[in-house]
């Protein structure tokens, strides 16, 4: 393959074997010779943003009055000289050139606005994290919330990627019949709505987001032949892949091999936990799906390497990620916690137990560095993946043990291609609608036809 001729690699190119589908890294080979990257499909897809839109339920410690007097999400300072040390963003200090938090932004659709809907915050919660919109109480098919932001991003770039978007939870999800309060699960089940009518569907098993970004082609008698194994999914396209590399120069070989090890290393992780819950020993989560881990911790770091995999590959560049269920038992030991979640999360306005949620806050926000440095040790094109990626994380939820939706927490990081400065604090005005951050943040990313989101009344200088 001479490439000083001009001739030149797709970036839609793929390996196929027996159903497996694998997309490539960006690869010099992609570039036509003597055509700036710029100039090109590869360099085009390569600059464009990637988004991860990640809730974590029951709003955060910091958002009470005592919690805010302390600094416990929120820094004091506002501008670039903040101080995260007493607060529960800190393990994102060494990002902090990247991080723009911004406060005080109200999520006001998640209220009741009838007295039926009184009681079901958390259902409305998780509807409106992401569509800023008041959801329909119903506990029928007839849901309605809004498009997502998420969604509006992906079908803005619709096309460029052979999977539009990706939907990934931590906590199990489709719970049968209906809720409480008068809600559909649907609403708790997800974060993503393609429109106000359609929610989409979160994958909470390491193996099936694996399996739909590499393995999801071919008949169900090939996936079956390759679960039945224990060859990697790369073996199938061993025999493409071995011609595609002797046709690559040494610094596209180099990178491909980085890739294919990772890959390869992911599908050995999510064997040994398959073959671990397998084993018959008793289970930390009974109910979870065989390939799901039962320690938290493993399980975040799988989806967000399946992420960096799917970036790399441009297989897909948007993902929503709900890494909490609302009213979620579980009990997170590593974090200094040993109350349950919901339980912590009604801390009753008492120092002690505000100070105990804030430990499960920092313990699920130090997740955030592990996918954060992942995206900084790849290369693409004249940056790295993190230098195109906007990580955004909050919740439509302020102070749980109130269960109100004014002070909501929210934070951005990334470079995000520079449309967000980084390293700020932002505080809005009191009674600013968090839609007008994401009406912006749309606006900033491309989505040049969006005038409202949400309950927006303006845009956010963010």
């Amino acid at each position: 393959m001479d490439f000083i001729t001009g001739k030149h690699i797709s970036r839609r190119a793929m390996l196929k074997g027996m159903g497996a589908t694998v997309g490539l890294p960006l690869l010099d080979a992609m570039v036509p010779a003597a055509r700036p990257m710029a100039a090109t499909a590869a360099g085009r897809a390569a600059d464009s943003t990637r988004l991860v839109a990640i809730e974590n339920v029951h709003g955060a410690a910091g958002c009470n009055d005592l919690g805010a007097e302390l600094g416990l999400w929120a820094p004091k300072e506002e501008g670039k000289d903040f101080d995260l040390s007493l607060s529960s963003l800190k393990p994102l200090e060494p990002f902090r050139k990247h991080l723009t938090i911004v406060s005080d932004s109200d999520c006001r659709n998640a209220d009741a606005f009838s007295p039926e809907e009184i009681g079901g915050d958390h259902f409305r919660t998780a509807a409106v994290f992401l569509t800023q919109a008041h959801p329909k109480q119903t506990q029928g098919s007839d849901v309605h919330a809004g498009t997502s932001f998420d969604q509006v991003y992906a079908k803005s770039i619709a096309g460029e990627t052979p999977i539009p978007s990706m939907q990934l939870t931590i906590e199990n999800v489709d719970q049968a019949g209906g809720c409480a309060y008068g809600y559909s699960c649907v609403y708790t089940d997800t974060i993503s709505w393609a429109s106000p009518t359609e929610p989409l569907p979160m994958i909470r098993d390491p193996r099936a987001v694996f399996e739909q970004m590499f393995g999801a082609g071919g008949t169900p008698e090939q996936r079956a032949e390759r679960l039945a194994t224990d060859r990697s999914i790369l073996d199938w396209v061993m025999s493409e892949m071995s011609g595609l590399r002797r046709d690559l120069g040494a610094a596209d070989r180099e990178r491909l091999d980085r890739y294919t090890t990772n890959i390869r290393e992911l599908e050995e992780r999510i064997q040994r936990i398959e073959a671990q819950n397998s084993s018959g020993e008793e289970r930390q989560i009974p109910e979870a799906p065989v390939g799901v881990p039962d320690d938290f911790a493993e399980h975040v770091k799988l989806m967000f390497d399946l992420q960096v995999l799917a970036f790399m590959s441009d297989t897909t560049r948007v993902f929503s990620f709900k890494i909490g269920r609302d009213a979620s038992p579980r009990v997170y030991p590593e974090s200094g916690s040993d109350t349950p979640f919901h339980a912590a999360s009604h801390h009753g306005g008492r120092e002690d137990r505000v100070r105990d949620f804030a430990k499960i806050n920092e313990y699920h926000v130090s997740m955030i560095p592990y996918f954060l440095e992942k995206l900084q040790s790849v290369t693409e094109g004249d940056g790295t993946l993190l230098d195109k990626t906007m990580v955004m994380y909050g919740s439509a939820m302020a102070d749980s043990n109130l269960h109100n939706h004014i002070r909501c927490p929210l934070f951005l990081v990334g470079g995000a291609n520079g449309l967000v400065e980084g390293e700020r604090h932002i505080r809005a005005t009191p009674g600013t609608p968090m839609a007008n951050v994401m009406l912006s943040l749309l606006q900033k990313m491309g989505v040049s036809d969006i005038e409202r989101f949400g309950n927006s009344t303006g845009t956010f200088a963010i």
